[in-house]
């Protein structure tokens, strides 16, 4: 397969101008893997599609929903010809046979692995309760395809100023092994803030070819 980012030019997305592009149950139903997208994934009362309301500044784009787990689909947001955001299927929490819970990680897994347009993976872990069992799946995954991460700490607005501060640095400690290829963040979706910090990244990630190596996500040193 041909580098999709070789000899690529990409400006910088406007966020607000992300508009729905499709749904997809199955990877092999994904659109075409070419240009350049960052997925959004977490447990399924983690504020996902609250997050990339926020960053888009449009409520209705990602669907929220009272019931954890309804989403099933893999969601694509297009900004540009060549960009686009990714709603991952929100998974831990829904009530769903454990058969279709299996499926999901089996799609998730083969997205993370397979996607050659992928530039990272925001995963968004509530900060009140950080690091679940689900959490910690999911970044193995990414970290097992060398994809870049960024953790969001969402609903910080939940807690004190001092406590925030807190679970942001220890979670920093304890990741810092993966500090060159894992990046962390507080983020409130209700108070709009942190918002400065996640489009420094995802611009990062959607705009410059440089920092990667061919093919994966690798970060160069």
């Amino acid at each position: 397969m041909d580098d999709p980012h070789q000899d690529t030019e990409v400006s910088a997305p406007n966020y607000r101008q992300a508009q729905f592009l499709t749904s997809a149950a199955k990877v092999s139903q994904c659109p075409p893997d070419e240009g350049w997208e960052v997925a959004f994934a977490g447990r399924s009362n983690a504020g996902k599609s609250s997050a990339i309301n926020s960053l888009t500044d449009n409520k209705k784009l990602a669907r929220t929903s009272r019931t954890p787990g309804r989403t099933q689909l893999i969601n694509f947001f297009q900004l540009s010809d060549n960009q686009r955001l990714v709603d991952l299927p929100g998974y831990g929490y829904a009530k769903v046979p454990m058969a279709i819970k299996r499926e999901w990680n089996k799609q998730l897994e083969n997205y993370l692995r397979q996607r050659a347009s992928l530039r990272g993976l925001v995963l968004l872990m509530d900060s009140r309760r950080p690091m679940q069992p689900f959490d910690e799946q999911m970044l193995q995954w990414a970290l097992t395809a060398n994809m870049p991460v960024h953790i969001l700490l969402t609903k910080s607005d939940k807690l004190k100023k001092g406590p925030a501060k807190s679970t942001l640095l220890k979670l920093r400690s304890q990741l810092s092994q993966h500090r060159d290829c894992i990046s962390i963040q507080l983020f409130s979706a209700l108070k709009h803030t942190g918002h400065k910090e996640l489009i420094a990244v995802l611009n990062t990630w959607l705009t410059d070819s440089g920092d990667y190596e061919e093919g994966a996500g690798e970060v160069k040193e």
